[in-house]
């Protein structure tokens, strides 16, 4: 049976995976960027829990990356319908069914990305941060 900070990144990558943009999970950057753009789900960080004691409660505010990269000729128009995507995304749902207590993105910060003999890309790092509660670290 799976952790609750694994079912609530999986239903994470399951949101984002409804996107038009190609929804990877913990993988590398491929050679090359789908049309639609590409998003990389990285677990990131629980950080310290703050700790209940009647009943035992661990809150935790795990701290999610998504890469966001696209690749297009009007790079700067592509980069910001994939993030309003995102964000409407996770606005649909700041429970993600119930599964923790609310999700929120941080703002971007894009770089421009020149590749030799193609178009440039563009990527920023959006952190995500899930708040949940759990009886167990390990559960």
């Amino acid at each position: 049976m799976p952790s609750i900070r694994e079912t609530i990144l999986a239903a994470l990558h399951a949101r984002l995976s409804a996107l038009p943009a190609t929804a990877l999970r913990g993988e590398v950057l491929p050679e090359r960027v789908p049309a639609d753009g590409l998003l990389i789900l990285r677990d990131g960080e629980p950080g310290e829990p703050e700790v209940t004691l009647s009943p035992l409660a661990y809150h935790y505010q795990h701290r999610a990356d998504i890469e966001a990269v696209v690749q297009d000729s009007d790079r700067d128009v592509a980069f910001d319908t994939l993030s309003a995507g995102i964000g409407a995304a996770l606005a649909d749902d700041r429970t993600l069914g119930g599964l923790c207590d609310w999700i929120e993105a941080e703002a971007p910060q894009p770089v421009d990305l020149p590749v030799e003999g193609a178009t440039s890309l563009k990527a920023a790092v959006i952190p995500v941060v899930l708040h949940y509660s759990t009886a167990d670290p390990l559960s």
